[in-house]
C-alpha cells in the first residue's frame, strides 16, 4: 500500500524519486513533526509505541531547529562580582551555641 502512495507521490513530487521511503521513515518524520509543533516527547513515545522515552529523545538530538531555538535564548554569562560573605549577627549567635 505505502510502495502505491510513493509511486503516485513521485509523478508529482520529482524529490522523491530519488528517496527511499519506508514505514519507518514514516515514523520517523511524524515524531518529528510533532516535535516542531511543540509535543511533549512524552506523548510522542507514546504515539510511537515507545518502550522508554530516552528512545524518543533521540529525536530532540535531531531536531536542528529546536536546538537553535533554545540556544537563542540564552544570555551571555556576566560574571558578578565577588563580595566576600558576611554573616549576620542571627548566624554567629547560632553558630557560637554549637
Amino acid at each position: 500500500m505505502l510502495n502505491k502512495h510513493v509511486a503516485k507521490a513521485r509523478e508529482h513530487c520529482v524529490i522523491l524519486r530519488s528517496k527511499r521511503v519506508s514505514p519507518h521513515v514514516l515514523r520517523h518524520s511524524a515524531a518529528m513533526e510533532l516535535l516542531q509543533a511543540g509535543v511533549d516527547c512524552s506523548v510522542i513515545a507514546l504515539c510511537l509505541g515507545h518502550e522508554a522515552i530516552k528512545t524518543t529523545l533521540t529525536y530532540l538530538h535531531a531536531h536542528l531547529e529546536l536546538k537553535e531555538s533554545a540556544h537563542a535564548k540564552l544570555k551571555p554569562y556576566e560574571r558578578a562580582k565577588a563580595e566576600r560573605f558576611r554573616p549576620n549577627d542571627r548566624l554567629l549567635e547560632f553558630l557560637n551555641a554549637l
